[in-house]
């Protein structure tokens, strides 16, 4: 708050000689003195103010950029080689508002991480599957998906479908060794899922989509490149009961961001995503996850999705 106005000192020219020379010096320097300190006052409350508002400011700030990098506790770091790990949490109650399937779906609730389903080896071949078919398009964005189940390939701002759009080029594509691959790998994450969540694999079903994904740093064109929003995939699409993520790529060397983020209330948990590394989980609200930016490199996953109910059921791909 700034100091009020005062009128100004009167001397002995408009003062007058009232209380003679000696006595008017005197209250002039006794003036002088007072306004001194009152101003040596505001300007040491002023630094005080900036002084805890620069701080505040700054606690603000750090809050926010440690709230938006997530990083307060890796579940996964990339260099280390898991055999399982597993975090049960409490249940949300997306299940309720949705058909139940006793013995699958899910009343144990948590996520998981492991290296020992899918080896690197494995996980490379797997990547180049990915990065043949979608060397046949591409989004404008960031994100580009590739789904062998129905075919959608990003094109552009686009989707097409790649068995129809590409027709008999597909042959020269894929392989049948490609697509057995993908289903034995499909199958062993599978069986992790359920024996993590004392279920038979045998309840659940593939369901869409089921999809590749590559991310680099090129800015988004449309909305189904801003990949970076937190959500739910049992909200997002309802029939997801149980949610898998194969990685195809190391962070801090193929790629730098796009760690994967549980967001918990009070604190986030992070997966940093390496080669042949399964992440794992419920698709309920306990879940809220997001994938943070993609800073530099490209970032190569597959998303593996299964649920309880049969009639959202997909086959595995078939080359046509």
């Amino acid at each position: 708050m700034a100091p009020q106005r005062r009128a100004a000192p009167r001397g002995p020219e408009s003062g007058g000689p009232a209380g003679g020379p000696g006595r008017g010096g005197r209250r002039h320097s006794s003036a002088k003195k007072s306004r001194g300190q009152q101003e040596s006052r505001w300007r040491w409350l002023k630094a005080a103010v900036l002084l805890s508002s620069a701080a505040a400011g700054g606690l603000l700030s750090w809050n926010y950029l440690r709230a938006e990098d997530g990083v307060t506790e890796v579940l996964a770091r990339h260099g280390e080689n898991l055999q399982d790990k597993f975090v049960e949490i409490p249940c949300s109650e997306d299940y309720d508002s949705h058909k139940r399937f006793e013995g699958c779906t899910p009343r144990k609730c948590g996520r998981g991480v492991t290296d020992a389903v899918i080896t690197r080896e494995e996980a490379e071949r797997i990547r180049r599957i990915a990065e043949r078919g979608l060397s046949l398009g591409g989004s404008d964005g960031g994100a580009s998906i590739l789904d062998l189940h129905s075919g959608a390939l990003s094109l552009g701002k686009h989707f097409v479908n790649l068995y129809r759009y590409f027709g008999d080029k597909i042959q020269d594509i894929f392989t049948e060794e490609d697509f057995a691959l993908y289903r034995d790998v499909r199958q062993r994450i599978q069986q992790r899922i359920a024996q993590a969540f004392g279920i038979s694999s045998a309840s659940m079903y593939l369901t869409k989509p089921t999809f590749f994904s590559r991310i680099n740093n090129t800015e988004a064109k449309t909305t189904h490149d801003e990949y970076w929003h937190p959500h739910v995939d049992k909200v997002t699409y309802g029939s997801f009961d149980y949610t898998s993520l194969l990685y195809l790529s190391d962070y801090a060397e193929d790629f730098g961001g796009g760690r994967f983020v549980f967001m918990d209330a009070g604190s986030n948990k992070t997966v940093e995503p390496r080669a042949g590394r399964v992440s794992f989980f419920t698709s309920g609200s306990e879940n809220l996850h997001r994938v943070e930016k993609v800073h530099w490199g490209t970032r190569y996953a597959i998303t593996i999705s299964f649920t309880c109910n049969p009639d959202h059921g997909i086959g595995d791909p078939v080359l046509m």
